[in-house]
């Protein structure tokens, strides 16, 4: 017997589960509508969290399920790769509600319920006067995911307006509040990621500007489409809200939306690589795309590296890059693919780049394996 868990914190809960050895697809909870990717994923058990003292109470009352099952938690499911059979307890926080804190000289800070829709949140921020996450619009997935992944797009990453993070640590069962230092946020990285299923995040504080004039709109053809709005304005000056608008408009012609074309965003890491290696590539490939970093490093566009292997809308069906964008691979069977699917597109898609490059992909969305552990190099778990 399987069963989905709806708490409810004004009452201690009651339920009657068994878990079986073995997880039957056809006595579980359905996750594919709960996956951006519409993977195929059956779960034994699902807890649906909406306020915070409910995960209080679902740890203290449970521990005999909690000590036989490892817990998993998903949020919007926008950057994971289920499994078929996924024989954990899945933790879902749904809990809502946007804040605004404080207000001080031309700064505000909020606090923003992990259940939030990003995008939602995005618009509704640039809507108030709040400034500071215009740029990282149409992403998709939840607020309590975004810091996981420190989420990032046209020059700007989540730890910029960051302030901190309320999570509760599923091994301790105590609630912390860790700052953004104590996030350890690296390049599409964070402390929550290296240490998957350690940390629930209930909600994200954040310090927003109110300056109209100040935005970043440097990257790629942001500033000519945010212009053309401002323009239509009768407006000389870019505005945060002008920024936005390019960013949807430009994400909208590039990237699949995964309602009507199930992907979870950018699929593959921009491989990292020294400057010694990317300076011998440009002998032979005079146009490849590459961004300084530290350390004598250069950031290669791994889009570019699938696009001129000859991937571009390629792959192993029914898993393949998107015709517009190399970077996203789709489903075109979607609720019946598999993580295997995946899996073996992804190696032959490596694998090419690898033999005409030199340089090695990794994948962006966490490999869950069946038990609920994560895995984030191999291909197949």
């Amino acid at each position: 017997m399987t069963s989905t868990l709806h708490l409810d914190s004004s009452a201690q809960p009651t339920i009657d589960i068994d878990f079986p050895n073995r997880l039957l697809s056809e006595s579980s909870v359905d996750l594919s509508h709960s996956n951006t990717m519409a993977l195929a994923c059956a779960a034994g058990s699902v807890v649906e969290l909406t306020d915070e003292s409910q995960l209080d109470v679902f740890m203290a009352s449970y521990e005999d399920i909690i000590s036989q099952k490892s817990l998993f938690v998903l949020s919007g499911g926008s950057n994971v790769l289920l499994p078929a059979q996924l024989d954990a307890i899945v933790l879902q926080p749904k809990m809502c509600g946007i804040t605004l804190v404080a207000q001080i000289d031309e700064y505000v800070d909020i606090e923003v319920m992990a259940g939030e829709n990003w995008h939602d949140l995005v618009v509704h921020t640039v809507n108030q006067g709040w400034y500071g996450l215009e740029n990282l619009a149409l992403i998709p997935g939840l607020t309590g995911a975004a810091p996981v992944q420190n989420i990032g797009a046209y020059g700007v990453q989540l730890e910029d307006c960051l302030e901190y993070v309320r999570a509760y640590h599923l091994p301790t069962k105590t609630w912390h509040q860790l700052s953004t230092a104590d996030c350890e946020f690296g390049y599409r990285d964070s402390i929550f990621k290296r240490a998957p299923n350690t940390w629930l995040i209930s909600c994200v504080g954040f310090r927003l500007h109110t300056d109209v004039n100040k935005v970043l709109a440097s990257y790629g053809d942001v500033k000519t489409v945010a212009q053309r709005y401002a323009e239509q304005q009768d407006r000389t000056q870019v505005t945060p809200v002008d920024v936005m608008q390019a960013i949807i408009d430009i994400r909208q012609q590039k990237l699949p939306d995964p309602k009507h074309l199930p992907n979870c965003g950018s699929f593959f890491q921009n491989p990292i690589i020294p400057q010694k290696q990317f300076t011998q590539l440009q002998t032979t490939y005079p146009t490849i795309v590459g961004y300084p970093m530290p350390d004598d490093m250069v950031k290669v566009a791994a889009g570019w590296l699938i696009e001129q292997a000859g991937l571009k809308g390629g792959g192993i069906a029914p898993i393949v890059t998107h015709q517009h964008q190399a970077l996203v691979l789709t489903n075109h069977t979607p609720y019946q693919a598999t993580q295997y699917d995946v899996a073996t597109s992804q190696k032959y898609i490596a694998t090419v780049v690898f033999e005409k490059f030199a340089i090695q992909l990794s994948r962006e969305p966490v490999w869950v394996n069946t038990d609920g552990s994560v895995g984030y190099d191999e291909y197949v778990a």
